[in-house]
């Protein structure tokens, strides 16, 4: 989760992209929890690899996470974008036993329970056009026969989506440390499934794991889709969506999270708005929406939007992307 989430800002200016908040909770937290909730054992240890100029706050706030689930957190540095295998590799002090590697801007939702007795487990979901992915092709005995890094022609729609199971790891890092050793990019990068690709013809097996369902963070549009999602998934599983806020004259349509010191005044919120701590909309019309900590909204008619923490908006009515610490009047 090293990225600079470019295509995100400005809301990765101050906050990196996989600790932007759906109802109430970072996208990497939400990632974490649901792998746990499909181990086969409890976890021990999160590793977060993240660039060095995240700095202490964000730091702490990764490790909170780790220790929540129970496991110890480690955090790892990758300070230029060398492709997914350098990306792994930089956490190579984890990389021994049974080990997940997820990467930080794909939520998912999967029913299955994982066999952590296979060699390796890819987790893949069918997609319409696989020219954008990492894929796989299976064989007559349902494992993979064969990895393809973003294919010109559709010879596979199961791609790869980032989550991956490795009885031991160990392996996957001789097969990194190869390529890294030698200099073997493909498209100008180190591809981590030119490392499975390499496992699989020593006679490693991997099983495709089909997830039910996967939600990409990738832009403002893209995440306000997967936050109306996942907060409706929140509303199903009784997730607490409700911190003790100030609510006058005020109509809230479902499903909403709305977080401690959050105060409305005359106004209609929802459906799918998230509202974190401490911020104030007053005779405002909002929805599909995330309001951040701290931030004023008077007077507007809102729809579709990302609003950063600490951000004013007045007397406004339309969709928005606007910054932590902007003012739009």
């Amino acid at each position: 989760m090293a990225g600079k989430g470019k295509r995100m800002r400005p809301h990765t200016l101050t906050v990196p992209k996989p600790l932007i908040k759906l109802a109430g909770k970072p996208v990497v937290q939400r990632i974490a929890e649901s792998i746990n909730m499909v181990c086969g054992e409890p976890l021990e240890e999160v590793g977060f690899v993240i660039h060095p100029d995240f700095g202490v706050e964000v730091e702490e706030k990764l490790m909170d996470i780790a220790k929540n689930l129970g496991a110890k957190g480690k955090i790892f540095y990758q300070e230029e974008p060398l492709g997914t295998a350098h990306a792994v590799y930089c956490a190579e002090a984890m990389l021994e036993g049974k080990t997940l590697i997820a990467f930080a801007d794909t939520l998912f939702r999967a029913s299955f329970k994982m066999d952590i007795k296979e060699d390796g487990i890819i987790w893949v979901k069918e997609v319409e056009d696989p020219s954008a992915f990492g894929v796989v092709k299976t064989n007559e005995k349902g494992y993979i026969s064969e990895f393809i890094e973003k294919p010109s022609e559709p010879v596979s729609r199961l791609a790869i989506i980032g989550i991956y199971y490795f009885k031991d790891a160990a392996l996957l890092k001789q097969e990194i440390k190869f390529l890294l050793d030698n200099n073997i990019k493909e498209k100008g990068e180190f591809q981590l499934t030119n490392a499975l690709e390499n496992l699989k013809n020593k006679g490693v097996l991997f099983k495709p794991a089909t997830i039910d369902e996967w939600l990409d963070c990738g832009n403002k549009d893209i995440t306000l889709q997967t936050h109306a999602r996942v907060i409706q998934l929140a509303l199903e599983n009784n997730e607490k969506l409700r911190g003790n806020f100030k609510q006058k004259n005020s109509v809230i349509i479902e499903p909403c999270f709305l977080a401690d010191g959050v105060v409305i005044e005359n106004s209609i919120i929802g459906p799918h708005v998230s509202v974190e701590k401490n911020a104030v909309l007053k005779n405002t019309v909002i929805s599909n929406s995330i309001v951040g900590e701290h931030a004023l909204i008077e007077n507007g008619i809102i729809n579709w939007s990302m609003i950063g923490e600490h951000a004013v908006l007045k007397e406004k009515e339309k969709s928005y992307s606007l910054g932590a610490y902007s003012v739009c009047e």
